[in-house]
């Protein structure tokens, strides 16, 4: 796939002021449904994390399992 003109789509798509709304909808749903994956992806990650490697990243043991049982849609 070539690259070449996408700083001029970019560039493009930054000079318009609004999307269309369906447009909008669908890339508000996108923006949603990855953060969710992250989240959950992350939060799986720190499930799996020995106390010495929390410690490492600077977590408490117990802050890491609140976090960790947070449902994917919670902030």
């Amino acid at each position: 796939m070539s690259h070449t003109h996408f700083p001029a789509q970019i560039a493009l798509l930054n000079g318009q002021t609004r999307l269309p709304v369906l447009a909008d909808i669908a890339v508000r749903f996108a923006v949603a449904v990855t953060t969710w994956d992250t989240r959950r992806k992350t939060r799986c990650a720190l499930k799996s994390l020995d106390a010495h490697l929390l410690r490492d990243v600077g977590l408490a043991p117990a802050t890491a399992h609140a976090e960790a049982t947070k449902p994917f849609w919670q902030d």
